[in-house]
């Protein structure tokens, strides 16, 4: 086969490489690469020798040509290890992946970085997104690298600081009255006629492919090992799916041995789609008032919730909600270590808490978890741009002049 292709995550389906997002059956494209092709170069001794960031794995990043990388520097974000929490907990190992250390403050860097780059290479220069924030941040500075123009709608409660910061970056901003799917609506009925590519979650190969080389940085980080449980916040889900991925092609090029991570899924009371999936519990229609917050998390309609809830089961994991003032008082404990810990990050905490006291996690367990962003991005701060406030396509259309 070529260096990659696609493949449907249910049917198993193969295609040549496209920009595409699901297959006809309904199931998930995902890049297929020749691992025996990728390993001649894909070495520890290699990698070890490359410039530190997310690019030093380009084999298993579906490029065309290095040359047409478009980067802010993502990648390469530190692993810290709390040995004193290790002793109070107690653990084989406790790690905190900083995620918050990349460009734009979010891991939403790596999948932009690797999609907009895709993009870039087909000659797309229009991208749109529905986003809770951190991908709009994302999609916004790393369109305005590729000179591409973008166009983000985000729930009208989206922390002000992000709002402000898609602006900065140039890319036309709209506050919706609703919740991410709503903005979702809104991109999918205006991509045809105003010629947007639509970037959001899944909807193409690349950003979580991008997001995958969070796991291969964490193996060579672990002395190419895998811990034993990965606690990650889930929103839309496409950070677990690209770790999962990264550990099954480091497994089938044998750099690493032994059984994949257990992989936890962490939410927030009041939006678990995930966690009503996995347990096969009923999911309320609409969201209660008030909760939960207006964070990556709250997806109430994940695109890949039956691949995310494969993989928990595939890897014997689980997944738990937690409460906003157990977010909130995770916030507080990471602080003390020195972590800015955004509500997503400081939710693996309250879950990793959950997860001894009912003895899920054990005492010799090495376990990661995920800060996704940094605190500062939540701070209760009004943004003070007058932005228009829409509820559909027709009012972006009454107010949007090209």
């Amino acid at each position: 086969m070529d260096k990659f292709g696609l493949i449907c995550s249910l049917c198993s389906r193969k295609i040549p490489f496209a920009l595409e997002g699901k297959c006809t059956c309904g199931g998930t494209w995902l890049v297929e690469y020749d691992l025996q092709r990728a390993a001649l170069t894909f070495t520890k001794k290699r990698l070890r020798a490359r410039p530190a960031s997310m690019w030093k794995y380009h084999e298993l990043l579906p490029i065309a040509k290095l040359s047409s990388i478009i980067s802010l520097g993502e990648g390469s974000t530190p692993l810290v290890r709390l040995t004193e929490w290790e002793k109070k907990l107690p653990l084989g190992g406790l790690y905190v992946k900083r995620e918050e250390q990349n460009p734009t403050g979010s891991f939403k860097a790596r999948g932009f970085a690797s999609a907009l780059t895709l993009i870039n290479e087909s000659g797309i220069k229009k991208v749109a997104l529905p986003s809770n924030g951190n991908a709009a941040a994302a999609l916004s500075a790393y369109a305005s690298r590729a000179g591409m123009e973008a166009y983000v709608f985000l729930p009208a409660d989206c922390p002000g600081l992000i709002i402000e910061e898609c602006v900065n970056y140039g890319a036309h901003t709209y506050r919706v009255d609703g919740l991410i799917h709503d903005a979702g609506a809104i991109v999918e009925e205006g991509k045809l006629e105003q010629g947007w590519y639509n970037v959001g979650t899944m909807r193409e190969p690349g950003r979580v492919e991008g997001k995958k080389t969070m796991g291969f940085e964490l193996a060579e980080q672990l002395d190419w090992t895998l811990p034993d449980v990965i606690v990650y916040p889930a929103g839309g889900g496409s950070g677990l799916i690209g770790l999962w991925r990264a550990f099954h092609q480091l497994l089938a090029m044998g750099l690493v041995t032994g059984a994949l991570p257990r992989f936890v899924a962490v939410q927030e009371d009041g939006c678990t789609p995930i966690v009503s999936a996995f347990w096969q519990h009923a999911q309320p229609e609409t969201l209660p008032a008030g909760s939960p917050m207006p964070t990556g998390m709250r997806v109430p309609r994940p695109p890949n919730r039956n691949l995310i809830v494969s993989i928990l089961r595939e890897t014997k994991g689980t997944a738990i909600a937690v409460t906003r003032e157990e977010i909130h008082a995770a916030t507080a404990a990471m602080g003390l270590c020195g972590i800015s810990s955004s509500p997503e990050g400081a939710a693996t905490w309250a879950g990793l808490q959950r997860l001894i006291d009912s003895g899920w996690i054990l005492g010799q367990d090495k376990v990661v978890l995920f800060n996704t962003s940094h605190a500062m991005k939540y701070t209760l701060y009004p943004t003070k741009l007058q932005l228009p406030l829409i509820k559909s396509y027709q009012d972006f259309k009454s107010i949007h002049s090209p």
